[in-house]
């Protein structure tokens, strides 16, 4: 498509896919959408960001990357569009692109295509060309005509980033602090990411309540933190500004080939602490199951695993971290996720957060997985695996340990290949030197 055309879009459901090549020098590019009225947000629901997935209507949510699965290959930041749900007020979803590193003109092959989520058809692509000093861009929007939906190829470029996007938008950017998100306390040879956009609050067209009162929308950070294998760590307080609450973990992965098989059988070599345990449910045939645990020790010296196999921990008592209901199909938008309590961060030594294949796949070689770690009031701290080129089922994530009263979050991102006989989760404990006692177990 040229710059400026449209063309009706008559699926009930799409599949945003922004794309670019990867290299060296590049920047990372993030796709978030914001839904109009009268050419206006309402609030700050309507922006669907990397900080904010989804909309309260869940009729667009943002699933996040994939790729590259080579140096140089393509990467694509999705966003999903239910148009059957979008609420009849929202008139046009506006499919934006922020830079972060660097300006568009670094980042080859750019193009935004939409996608019928059902048939998979290709519906709609815009390709942009003309990309200089830009760090932020609008490269199309869906909007309704005449009871259906269209998508406009837009191509308008913005030089002030994400938050001066926003503004054209109908939300107000206040000046990001000079000491909201700063260097922080990282281990000796580390560097803090330099991956940080800045912290923006924001507040929204007025509202008028009863008695002539005015409310606006309460602020968004835009702030991101991502680790790379050249800046591997950060302090939660000091570099990411969490001061308390609960951090969220989540796992969120694609298979890039579709491969459901597994050499060993569903069960081989998936261990636990403590007595056997029975699954409640069979196992979904084919479905690729990813199983997300935690080995902790705590201040008082005591170790364990928090894991499906195990329970699900707790928040409020040791070891002061949780588990969300296991993902045995595959079929959560949302992947796997734990919470952990850092009101409590005095009580952790350390935490390894770490991924084990239980079914679905003998490796991890076609697997992309992103790793996120979202504090409650601090920036969002996220990273992806590299390519598996090892015979794999146990990956360490990341590595939290106590830092002069401070957690500081280290990127592992390593791959873990399994001895005989010993399980996956006793790979990543021996890995790590924590020393724990371990039976066989299942689901």
């Amino acid at each position: 498509m040229l710059k400026g055309a449209n063309v009706p879009v008559g699926a009930r459901s799409v599949r945003v896919e922004l794309g670019w090549r990867s290299g060296v020098g590049v920047p990372d590019v993030d796709a978030s959408a914001l839904l109009l009225v009268s050419g206006k947000v309402r609030s700050d629901a309507d922006f669907v960001f990397y900080n904010q997935p989804a909309h309260a209507s869940r009729a667009v949510r943002h699933e996040g990357k994939s790729g590259p699965d080579a140096p140089g290959g393509p990467v694509t930041d999705v966003l999903s569009v239910d148009l059957a749900r979008v609420e009849p007020e929202v008139e046009r979803i506006v499919l934006a692109a922020s830079a972060d590193g660097g300006d568009f003109g670094r980042v080859p092959g750019l193009f935004v295509r939409v996608i019928d989520a059902e048939g998979g058809a290709e519906l709609a692509r815009y390709e942009s060309t003309d990309a200089t000093v830009e760090t932020a861009f609008v490269l199309g929007d869906l909007y309704r005509r005449n009871g259906g939906w269209k998508f406009r190829a837009v191509g308008q470029g913005y030089d002030s980033g994400l938050a001066g996007l926003a503004t054209d938008y109908g939300i107000t950017v206040d000046e990001p602090g000079v000491d909201a998100v700063g260097p922080g306390a990282v281990e000796t040879g580390a560097v803090e990411s330099a991956s940080v956009e800045p912290v923006v609050a924001k507040s929204f067209p007025v509202v008028a309540e009863p008695g002539g009162a005015v409310a606006a929308g309460p602020p968004v950070r835009l702030t991101k933190v991502t680790l790379t294998k050249e800046s591997p760590t950060v302090s939660l307080t000091k570099g990411a500004g969490a001061t308390g609450g609960v951090m969220r973990v989540n796992l969120n992965w694609e298979t890039r080939t579709g491969k459901d098989e597994q050499a060993d059988g569903p069960r081989a070599g998936f261990w636990g602490l403590g007595r056997r345990r029975e699954a409640a449910a069979p196992h979904a045939a084919g479905g690729l199951d990813l199983d997300l645990c935690v080995l902790y020790e705590l201040a008082d010296g005591s170790k364990g695993v928090v894991q499906a196999l195990q329970g699900f921990g707790s928040l409020t008592e040791p070891p002061y971290i949780q588990l969300d209901a296991d993902d045995r199909t595959g079929a959560r938008a949302e992947g796997e996720n734990l919470t952990i309590n850092l009101d409590r961060s005095d009580e952790f030594r350390r935490l390894l957060v770490f991924v084990v294949i239980y079914a679905g796949a003998s490796d991890f070689a076609d697997l992309h997985a992103t790793v996120t770690l979202k504090p409650h009031d601090g920036a969002p701290i996220e990273f992806s695996l590299d390519e598996c080129t090892v015979p794999a089922r146990t990956c360490a994530l990341a590595l939290l340990t106590q830092q002069d009263g401070d957690l500081t979050v280290r990127r592992e991102a390593r791959f873990l290949v399994n001895k005989p006989g010993i399980s996956m989760q006793q790979t990543a404990d021996e890995a790590y030197g924590w020393g724990l006692n371990w039976t066989p177990a299942v689901k």
